[in-house]
């Protein structure tokens, strides 16, 4: 097997991602992730399944082996014990720290990121909410659904946000809908309309897609 580069991570990085949302990569979503030409996302693509860390079945997407999973949870938990670093230590904002994550993941070697692990505390979750996987490649998940699939009166606390894109976390803060808040369906308009949220005693109605990206701890 080659190197795994940098770029090799940030492909089976983006792929488990994808899995995670959707349940399986398709080529274009990857294209879109990365930013780069389809052509070279077919040539890495058959690159890195000739080296057995993904497979691509055609009209299907792509899905990571056992050897990809490995690799990928390998530099996501680097990446977010490296968002931990720099919203807890540093006082980057939120909104900034999974971009500036993206940069510092690659160059922290495994040796340096056991002890800021341990300088950290051992956090269970980045600043977003979602599980940084263990050093064995484990990964814990809390139960947890999209707000969405709450219905009108019910309630929960929100546990992760799954987009960290600069502006949707940007949007989410200036609501309050950071992990631990409380929230209460106000009202869900029919035909996929928005849905009216109710967060530390305000109003708020998000569209069908960024309920879906916050994923709340439904209360009992």
């Amino acid at each position: 097997m080659s190197e795994v580069t940098e770029v090799v991570e940030e492909y089976l990085e983006s792929i488990y991602r994808l899995q995670e949302k959707s349940g399986v990569a398709r080529t274009s979503d990857i294209v879109k992730a990365l930013q780069v030409v389809p052509g070279t996302v077919t040539n890495t693509v058959e690159r890195l399944e000739k080296e057995g860390m993904l497979r691509h079945e055609p009209y299907r997407g792509v899905r990571l082996t056992d050897k990809g999973r490995k690799i990928a949870l390998d530099v996501i938990r680097r990446h977010r014990l490296s968002e931990r670093l720099l919203t807890d230590f540093v006082h980057v904002d939120w909104d900034k720290a999974h971009d500036a994550a993206c940069r510092l993941e690659h160059g922290i070697t495994n040796d340096v990121i056991k002890k800021l692990e341990k300088a950290l505390g051992h956090p269970k979750t980045c600043p977003h909410g979602n599980p940084i996987p263990t050093a064995c490649g484990g990964i814990v998940e809390e139960k947890s659904e999209p707000l969405s699939t709450l219905k009108s009166k019910e309630s929960g606390v929100v546990a992760k946000i799954k987009d960290e894109t600069p502006e949707v976390l940007k949007y989410i803060a200036v609501l309050g809908l950071l992990p631990g808040a409380s929230i209460e369906i106000v009202e869900k308009a029919p035909f996929d309309g928005p849905v009216t949220v109710k967060v530390g005693g305000a109003n708020h109605a998000l569209s069908l897609s960024m309920a879906s990206n916050i994923w709340v701890k439904r209360k009992q």
